[in-house]
């Protein structure tokens, strides 16, 4: 039996050349199966590069600019880390416009590793609690988020988790909320 869970659900994966490959495409595996439509967002030029085992990984071709994406087309977001990736987004005002509105609006968000980082960038950090690799913990408390050693954390809408390990873990924590935000969205059309 196939799980339709998400059918219909539109979910904007963040990247930029150095993400982290398994992060993104063994997410990007388990929404499609469970019926979500995968966006690859991204301000590069046509392909995106992964970074898989310490080099330079494959190419995916990217399905929305960054700088025409709002998170209004989007029941959520999701962003792999990968220190490269993480960088090039922090430097582009429009990642850290996408983040912030899924934020401030309280769609379903889930971050892993070092994409904590974009998220402190995002001005919306401050009294959420997050988890992520340890080198994201100074620039999360400076954002006012209090600290966690969990390897993964659901507040809300929002979901972090420290890598590779957590990512089933976070895509249910994930799925989950896109349900709930669906239904929300379905009750205010009522």
């Amino acid at each position: 039996m196939t799980d339709t869970s998400l059918a219909g659900r539109k979910i904007a994966i963040l990247v930029a050349s150095g993400f982290e490959e398994v992060q993104m495409t063994d997410a990007q595996k388990a929404l499609i199966a469970s019926g979500a439509q995968t966006r690859i967002v991204s301000r590069e030029n046509g392909l995106v590069n992964g970074w898989h085992d310490n080099s330079w990984g494959h190419f995916f071709p990217i399905d929305a600019d960054l700088t025409q994406t709002l998170a209004i087309d989007y029941d959520a977001l999701l962003i792999p880390g990968g220190a490269r990736s993480i960088a090039k987004l922090l430097d582009d005002p429009h990642g850290k416009r996408i983040v912030k509105a899924f934020l401030k609006g309280n769609q379903p968000v889930a971050a892993f590793g070092d994409a904590i980082t974009l998220l402190a960038a995002s001005e919306e950090l401050a009294g959420r609690t997050v988890t992520g690799e340890e080198s994201t913990k100074e620039a999360a408390e400076k954002a006012g988020a209090t600290w966690s050693e969990e390897d993964i954390v659901v507040e809300g809408m929002l979901v972090t988790a420290k890598g590779d390990a957590q990512i089933a873990a976070a895509l249910e924590a994930l799925m989950a909320n896109v349900t709930e935000y669906a239904a929300t969205l379905t009750d205010e059309a009522a």
